[in-house]
């Protein structure tokens, strides 16, 4: 028999005892009046408390324990003369490190000055049967920790401040978008259509209807859709599924956030954009400035922009503007470049992806995008080539942060591309979108101009909180399943 399945049988052996005893290992309810981070702050007061048992020492006379609860860590001490004594043989014999328990008593400081419970009384809340890892050997292995998310958290203590920082930091973007008189919405995960991104989606059935529909890979044509019907500035913070790959920063699943503004362009989407980062950095780190993989951002307004042309001039040393398909192609070649499709934007796409992307550090703007690269966007109103649109991406540390255009509000020309889109579907393009009727007739009821604006969530806590996979900032993050 292993060591862990000794200390198994042991806890099993402690739960059949405590039940022989009368005690039920696995009580209903504890009255909690104080949790820790509160009892660290009353000294020489009585409190009454509860938390999971991290550590277990007895000194013979005297015995020690960590009680931890979602606020904090606190010494727990029991004493002989001082704590009853059925109370410490309960708690030597019955406790292990894991263990819930509720405890009353005096708060004080210890000869070393810890801040610690003088306990008088103690209940068993829960009783584990599972040991906890060794702090420092049994859960180093990344893919342990997030497969086991919940040891991670009871282990490591500061992952947890990382995911309330996320808390915090999404509060703070409503907090901006609600000062500036955004309201907030929702629209459908399962949609009978998808759109609004160039991704393959997950597709499931509703039996009901015996009917194929597909998870949101994004909550841009609804948004829209509620432009048209009188929104003004509207915003959704929702989960979206895209099927592809999975990287340190793409994860299937994902929060996206949305944000649409009537008589707005992309220029305001800009300004906004870096605005809620600044806002957001401030409020969460006291700083426009962060460390992330030992650099030093900083997110103070204005961002750097830069058109697409000029980012490729200045990381791969040539003027697409001035190239034909032809010269393109060749350059693609020669640089063994993967590409979509052969037409002159998706290629000018393809090279900026490969020579650009991985150069970007410190926050920029990259605007004015091929017209090929989505139907869902104005053409740019100086070019008289009609080559570009009003599109940008925001960019840093090699990563893209969101997406925003001047958004196509002619349905002429929308029904025009979205049948482009439909046809390099039925040709194989599984990122492309199929046609959305309805939302062709939403925009010849008559859409204003309107900027809009997407924003990975996962992707600017990472940056705010410097963490470098987005594991580390989505609880549960897929993981391929183990093989047993």
């Amino acid at each position: 028999m292993g060591r862990e399945e000794q200390i198994i049988q042991e806890r099993l052996r402690k739960i059949k005892e405590l039940r022989k005893e009368g005690i039920n290992p696995y009580p209903h309810k504890f009255e909690k009046k104080n949790n820790i981070s509160e009892c660290l702050k009353s000294l020489g007061k009585k409190v009454k408390t509860a938390g999971r048992l991290m550590t277990k020492r007895d000194l013979g006379k005297i015995s020690f324990c960590n009680l931890q609860d979602s606020s904090g860590t606190i010494q727990i001490v029991f004493q002989d003369g001082e704590t009853p004594k059925k109370v410490i043989e309960f708690f030597k014999n019955g406790f292990d490190a894991g263990d819930f328990a509720g405890v009353e008593g005096k708060i004080f400081k210890t000869k070393t000055k810890q801040i610690s419970i003088l306990v008088e009384k103690l209940e068993m809340l829960s009783k584990s049967i599972l040991p906890l890892p060794e702090k420092w050997h049994g859960l180093q292995d990344k893919e342990e920790r997030y497969r086991k998310r919940y040891l991670d958290l009871i282990m490591n203590p500061e992952v947890k401040k990382v995911f309330d920082k996320r808390e915090r930091i999404i509060d703070y973007i409503r907090e901006a978008l609600k000062k500036k008189g955004f309201n907030e919405v929702e629209t459908p995960t399962l949609q009978p259509l998808y759109g609004g991104a160039s991704a393959r989606p997950f597709i499931t059935h509703l039996n009901a209807l015996d009917m194929k529909l597909y998870l949101a890979i994004s909550p841009e044509l609804y948004l829209k859709r509620l432009i048209v019907g009188g929104y003004d500035k509207i915003f959704s913070m929702s989960r979206c599924f895209r099927n592809e790959g999975i990287d340190k920063s793409h994860n299937p699943e994902f929060t996206n956030m949305e944000i649409y503004q009537s008589y707005a362009d992309y220029n305001d989407m800009m300004n906004l954009f870096e605005e809620i980062y600044e806002y957001c950095c401030k409020k969460i780190n006291g700083t426009t400035k962060v460390k992330f993989k030992d650099k030093i951002i900083d997110f103070k307004r204005p961002w750097k922009r830069m058109t697409m042309f000029k980012a490729i001039k200045e990381f791969a040393g040539i003027d697409v503007e001035k190239m034909s398909e032809k010269e393109l192609k060749k350059f693609i070649d020669k640089n063994k470049i993967e590409i979509k499709h052969e037409a002159w934007g998706w290629m000018v796409q393809a090279i900026f992806e490969h020579f650009c992307e991985n150069k970007i550090e410190q926050p920029t703007f990259i605007l004015d995008h091929p017209l090929e690269t989505t139907p869902l966007c104005k053409v740019h109103r100086e070019d008289k080539f009609c080559r570009l649109i009003e599109r940008f991406e925001p960019f840093c540390m090699n990563m893209e942060l969101g997406n925003a255009y001047s958004e196509l509000n002619d349905p002429i020309l929308q029904r025009q591309l979205l049948e482009e889109q439909q046809n390099m579907l039925k040709s194989g393009d599984e990122e492309a979108n199929p046609l959305d009727e309805d939302f062709i007739n939403a925009i010849e009821t008559g859409m204003p101009p309107t900027g809009g604006l997407g924003m990975g969530i996962d992707r600017m806590i990472m940056l705010l909180t410097g963490q470098d996979s987005i594991r580390d900032v989505i609880l549960f993050p897929f993981m391929k399943p183990e093989e047993k």
